[in-house]
């Protein structure tokens, strides 16, 4: 059985961190793309960061500098660090595993910025 378990979101302040995770089971097989989305509300979905099998990563523009992604190959999980929390960036955030024929996405995170 396919399941994707998204770590739990929050309300930070603004300026503060929070931390994403996002692991796939009961696949076989090894992942390349591993991405995470964000939706505003009234915005459309749009693109956080990707990274590749080999580590390659890249950042929307709006997540240069404060976000990082990265990935266990291990526990096939794909993380998320957010610094520098911005009320802007307040979104559902997903994480988005192509796989083949494939495409598995989370439910979404929570993500709440605000004083």
């Amino acid at each position: 059985q396919v399941q994707l378990v998204e770590s739990e979101g929050g309300e930070v302040q603004p300026g503060g961190s929070l931390g994403l995770s996002c692991a796939l089971s009961g696949v076989e097989g090894s992942i390349n793309i591993m991405n995470w989305y964000r939706q505003r509300p009234q915005r459309e979905r749009e693109l956080v960061a990707t990274i590749a099998g080999l580590g390659n990563t890249h950042y929307a523009n709006f997540g240069k500098g404060r976000f990082t992604i990265s990935r266990d190959n291990y526990k096939n999980t794909v993380y998320l660090r957010m610094t520098g929390l911005k009320p802007e960036d307040t979104a559902l955030y997903l994480c988005n595993i192509p796989m083949g024929r494939y495409n598995y996405w989370g439910q979404g995170i929570q993500v709440t910025v605000s004083s």
